[in-house]
């Protein structure tokens, strides 16, 4: 009878110790994008990443930061896409100039250099890096808003451009 005593309360502890770690990483998703510039975008985006679930705040920015890799190489894609089926040579001008904000500064340079910045701990890198890739799909979206019917791209260059500011946001916390 007493082992099947000391059976059961193990069993309690441990599931008690289990629904206390999921809460508490539940709250540093939501206390982590509370101090982000779009909270429901951030605690969106994380929760859908199962990664999240164990991970500290440096884990957190890297989740963001791959998200916003992602959605640059299907943003890649959309203005491929565009180049493909565009004749006016202004459009084609600045289209091309977003493929070159994409490449060389959103995939280039800074999702890479910034994952690697916090990896090797220095934050302060990763959240310029992430406020440049902000500004890079932001500078797309003002060349192609200039055009009648304004821009193809703006669901893609604003959800880019607010992934980058909560990554780079997430990235200060990490200081």
């Amino acid at each position: 009878m007493r082992s099947w005593s000391v059976f059961i309360i193990v069993c309690m502890v441990i599931y008690v110790s289990d629904t206390q770690m999921k809460v508490s990483m539940a709250d540093l998703v939501d206390d982590t994008c509370r101090q982000t510039p779009n909270n429901v975008l951030c605690v969106e985006t994380l929760r859908a990443d199962p990664g999240s679930a164990g991970a500290d705040v440096k884990g957190l920015a890297i989740i963001i930061i791959d998200k916003v890799k992602e959605k640059g190489l299907a943003t890649v894609e959309q203005i491929s896409n565009l180049l493909a089926s565009t004749t006016d040579p202004k459009r084609m001008d600045a289209l091309s100039s977003c493929l070159r904000y994409y490449n060389n500064g959103v995939l280039g340079l800074d999702v890479i250099a910034a994952k690697q910045s916090l990896e090797k701990d220095n934050p302060v890198v990763a959240a310029q890096l992430m406020n440049d890739s902000a500004g890079n799909a932001r500078n797309c979206e003002d060349r192609l808003s200039t055009f009648e019917g304004g821009s193809p791209l703006t669901s893609s260059n604003t959800n880019v451009n607010e992934l980058s500011f909560i990554a780079a946001a997430i990235a200060r916390l990490v200081m």
